[in-house]
């Protein structure tokens, strides 16, 4: 069976992965431990989309497909109908989809876990639209369905019109900042699905972790039984309680980017860092850790820093260094073009640098109509990341980012 198993995972890498994920759907944390396998294997694991995904992980190209029976709040039946029905031809709107599965298991908690997890990002509407319309979008295709029960027709239901006619406009509205469309797919798959808290800190991650929470819960745990470690890792949830000595002390859940775990916070610790222990804030989390047989690895906090004052951090200087040091070069600063302050792109890109982006370098905004160049609140400052800049210029055009 080792020989059989790893010779799939070699040549069917996608197929193996997708049938791995299927086989662990109501577990989450082998879902977030195998997709970090799939992204180190070069595997990208795509979003649900109505219109392609199926109840199980399926390849989907070069990629992965997210399962819908994954998804909290919506049943089996209605997945399984919801196939059969876009066999005829896809879902093309929210109303669409509502009306064509009508009675078949349908409610208002299903559509808005469907909606949350990112199902209907490719119909042409925000989620946050979406979300603001599904009561009257749910109305509006009861009324239709009592309407033709009751032979109420209207005059274009005949020529094959209705369709068209009874579809429900969805207003153009502003998208939900990227921290919480993730937070929303986190509620309602227990995954972050289009991103990551941490996909902006991958780098930082590798200079200050010195190992992943899967190697801490994993069949390897044993060797850091009692050592010290630190991790990066995003705060799920916590639970405080009061201990005899009527103190507080908490139970935390974080993840990483490999899984998840419990971190054991006593009163002494908690007195210092529970401002730091804010649902999906990014910490650096130095511990001790604790392996016992039957029990899940803890790690016993003994510092809990939010990862830019960790950085902020800078070695003391020696005491006895005789040589002086050479001077630093110019802070690196990033320089943005903008039509206004009131503009949409403005909005587009504060809500980019003080949500996952958010960092040291310091911001510099050029607004065209009057003409002055401003430093950005210590707020906007961002990280210096890779991944920011493509996204900078797809909102400002390629002309008006730079840095120097």
């Amino acid at each position: 069976m080792a020989y059989q198993t790893a010779y799939l995972k070699c040549h069917y890498p996608n197929e193996f992965m997708a049938a791995l994920l299927t086989s662990v759907l109501d577990n989450t944390d082998k879902v977030i431990e195998y997709s970090g396998e799939c992204q180190r294997l070069g595997i990208k694991v795509l979003p649900p989309n109505i219109n392609v995904s199926d109840g199980g992980f399926t390849v989907d190209g070069s990629d992965i497909r997210f399962g819908l029976n994954a998804v909290k709040n919506v049943g089996r039946n209605l997945i399984a109908a919801v196939v059969r029905e876009r066999k005829e031809k896809p879902f093309r709107s929210l109303y669409d989809f509502c009306r064509r599965m009508y009675g078949c298991e349908i409610n208002r908690r299903a559509v808005e876990s469907l909606i949350k997890c990112g199902a209907f990002d490719g119909l042409g509407a925000t989620r946050r639209a979406m979300l603001q319309c599904i009561e009257g979008i749910l109305k509006s295709v009861e009324t239709d369905s009592r309407k033709n029960l009751e032979g109420q027709l209207d005059l274009f239901s005949q020529s094959g019109e209705q369709e068209t006619v009874n579809d429900y406009v969805i207003p153009a509205l502003e998208e939900f900042p990227t921290g919480e469309l993730l937070q929303m797919e986190k509620e309602v798959s227990g995954l972050y699905l289009s991103g990551h808290p941490l996909d902006a800190y991958r780098e930082i991650i590798k200079n200050i972790s010195s190992c992943k929470i899967s190697e801490l819960t994993g069949e390897g745990a044993k060797a850091y039984d009692n050592k010290v470690v630190n991790i990066v890792c995003a705060v799920i949830k916590s639970k405080f309680m009061t201990t005899r000595s009527n103190t507080m002390m908490a139970f935390t859940n974080v993840e990483d980017l490999s899984g998840t775990m419990e971190i054991l916070v006593f009163p002494k610790i908690l007195m210092n860092c529970r401002d730091a222990l804010q649902e999906n804030a990014v910490v650096v989390i130095t511990g001790r850790v604790s392996v016992k047989e039957d029990e899940a690895t803890k790690l016993v906090a003994e510092t809990i820093v939010p990862i830019e004052q960790y950085q902020a951090r800078r070695p003391e200087k020696s005491a006895a260094a005789s040589v002086p040091e050479k001077p630093q070069p110019p802070k690196k600063g990033l320089y943005l073009k903008l039509p206004s302050q009131n503009c949409e792109q403005f909005r587009k890109v504060t809500n980019l640098l003080s949500g996952i982006f958010d960092g040291s370098m310091p911001v510099y905004m050029y607004f065209e109509d009057r003409k002055q160049l401003t430093l950005a609140p210590r707020s906007l400052w961002a990280l210096d990341h890779e991944l920011l800049y493509p996204e900078l210029r797809r909102i400002l055009g390629d002309k008006n980012v730079a840095t120097k």
